[in-house]
């Protein structure tokens, strides 16, 4: 049987079979104007023209011979599948005049089926097709493949093509290779067809309208490997984003590594001068004290007092919390410093040194003596040799480390360096100069003089006026004398208040400004930067003599010889 359940023998098609009713089987049946088969009447224009023109159609025949020798159905087998294509593609470009012609061909070449020719069923008076297509003068001109511009004739289904595309023109293939983006990337095109598989051969042919491609072999997909690659890269970058961000949002609003409580054991530790927050955070981070830097930051900022911790040696805990240094660090008794006060004589200090570095009295002192020249005093200050003691005024007043197990001239260097730098801001060797000195020694001797003197800061201005006025050579009160009580103490190693006439105008030391005009050889102590201020600013109101009236803290001043006698009996009236 056919496909269209047509067997050996004479019964008659399908009626599903597109060509059922074509030889006549039931194609005079319709009614005029009707279509054979329920179709629309247009439909029925595609399928007529075959019942009534020109010789029987060969397809008619091999229906009719069929039924008197079913033995020939499979030799004419191919004549009717080509006659079922022919009347499709008539039927799909509704043009049925062009069929007949087709068929006698392929009749008379090579399909005989050894028949006479069948007499055609006669003429449906209706029909309006028995004569020529409107428009037309003659069937002959209504031929649709009768000039070389014509349609090709139909193939059977199994031979047709799809129609070629029109060729491109000159300018579209330009723009097309300029302006076409072929990367898989930007296009999606990952070269799999329809079924999932990757097309070797990218031209393909169809046959028969169908979608059979020829060459298909799975390729591994680049595009996948290139999304894979941008995936990995987005979502390091993202990782690397978030890791970063975490550790900003940490430092900036997280909590900073701290440990709790008070600490345990005990560590000396040494802030040098001018060490500010992050380095004494890693300082004490360094000895164990605290746990992080940031900690020890936050705490002091967060503690009112936190930025008036000073340099210095203090003794600590390991592993306490950032706050309760802070605490620690504020208290006066954390704090194992040598602290120098203003005014205070270098003899003092050496004792001071011995004791802190659990060594013999006087070991400072020697050494000081013996390597003054080595400790770093400034040129300016060398080469003194009435001094009693080169170092003096050198040992500034400040905090120190000093503990045990450190070398006395270590100790020594650190001041002196300090004394430096002090004078060096201050501009002793600019100004000494303009102050009627011979250079910064003398404006530091006179400042160590302020320094013993004075009580407050404005006594230290009005004394530093009473010693330029007195050095003066039209001084005809004191005839440059400066007649100070401290500097005769100075060379007594005392502090005594009560010095008797006769053996403060009887003593010829240099250090006696009694008995010897100017300044003394050198500084009589170590001044402060007050003092030193005030030697470099002094008041200009007259002052020449001055008289501690209380023999204490109160000192009072005085222009004239006449105003200091009354000074001083007050003075001498203390005791009565």
């Amino acid at each position: 049987m056919t496909d269209y359940g047509r067997g050996p023998g004479s019964e008659p098609w399908h009626p599903d079979d597109p060509l059922y009713g074509d030889a006549g089987w039931e194609g005079q049946q319709a009614a005029a104007g009707q279509a054979a088969y329920g179709q629309q009447p247009d439909q029925q224009y595609a399928q007529q023209p075959q019942q009534h023109y020109g010789p029987q159609d060969p397809y008619q025949q091999q229906q009719y011979a069929q039924q008197q020798y079913p033995q020939q159905q499979y030799q004419q087998q191919g004549y009717d599948e080509q006659a079922y294509a022919q009347q499709q593609y008539a039927q799909q470009n509704q043009h049925p005049q062009n069929q007949h012609p087709q068929h006698q061909q392929q009749h008379n070449g090579g399909w005989d089926t050894g028949q006479h020719a069948a007499m055609p069923y006669p003429g449906d008076p209706a029909d309006t097709y028995g004569g020529p297509p409107p428009g037309y003068n003659s069937r002959q001109e209504a031929d649709y493949y009768a000039t070389p511009e014509a349609y090709p004739p139909p193939q059977p289904p199994g031979r047709r093509q799809a129609e070629p595309e029109p060729a491109p023109t000159e300018w579209e293939t330009e723009a097309a290779k300029e302006g076409e983006e072929t990367h898989p990337f930007f296009t999606g095109d990952d070269g799999r067809d329809d079924d999932g598989e990757y097309d070797d051969d990218p031209r393909e042919t169809r046959r028969g309208g169908g979608s059979e491609r020829r060459g298909k072999t799975k390729k591994k997909s680049r595009n996948g490997c290139a999304c894979l690659v941008v995936s990995l890269v987005l979502v390091g970058g993202l990782g690397g984003v978030g890791y970063f961000g975490y550790q900003f949002w940490q430092g900036q609003f997280g909590a900073a590594a701290d440990f709790e409580g008070e600490g345990t054991g005990s560590v000396e530790v040494e802030i040098p001068r001018g060490a500010g927050g992050y380095e004494i955070g890693r300082i004490l981070k360094d000895s164990g004290v605290i746990k992080s830097v940031d900690a020890f930051v936050s705490a002091q900022e967060k503690n009112p007092k936190g930025k008036t911790i000073q340099d210095g040696n203090y003794v600590l805990k390991k592993e306490m919390s950032a706050a309760s240094v802070v605490e620690l660090m504020l208290s006066p008794g954390s704090r194992n410093n040598l602290i120098i006060a203003e005014g205070r004589r270098n003899v003092l200090v050496y004792a001071e040194i011995d004791k802190r570095l659990d060594l013999p009295a006087g070991t400072t002192k020697t050494v000081a003596t013996k390597e003054a020249k080595n400790l770093g005093l400034p040129e300016w200050a060398l080469n003194r040799p009435k001094v009693k003691d080169p170092l003096e005024g050198f040992l500034f007043p400040a905090s120190y480390s000093a503990a045990k197990g450190n070398k006395p001239e270590a100790v020594l260097r650190k001041m002196v360096a300090r004394a430096n730098a002090e004078y060096e801001k201050a501009g002793l060797e600019d100004k000494a100069k303009s102050l009627g000195l011979e250079g910064p020694w003398e404006l530091l001797t006179l400042a160590s003089l302020v320094q013993v003197e004075g009580k407050t800061d404005d006594d230290f201005r009005k004394m530093s006026e009473v010693v330029y006025n007195r050095l003066k050579p039209t001084n005809t009160e004191t005839n440059q004398e400066l007649q100070f009580d401290s500097a005769f103490n100075y060379l007594k190693g005392e502090s005594n208040i009560d010095i008797s006439e006769q053996e403060i105008n009887t003593n010829p030391d240099p250090y006696n400004t009694y008995t010897n005009k100017g300044l003394t050889p050198g500084p009589i102590s170590n001044p402060g930067n007050a003092a030193i201020a005030a030697a470099l600013n002094p008041t200009k109101e007259g002052w020449m003599y001055f008289v501690a009236t209380d023999g204490k803290d109160k000192t009072e001043f005085a222009k004239t010889h006449a105003e200091f006698l009354k000074l001083k009996e007050k003075f001498d009236a203390r005791n009565d």
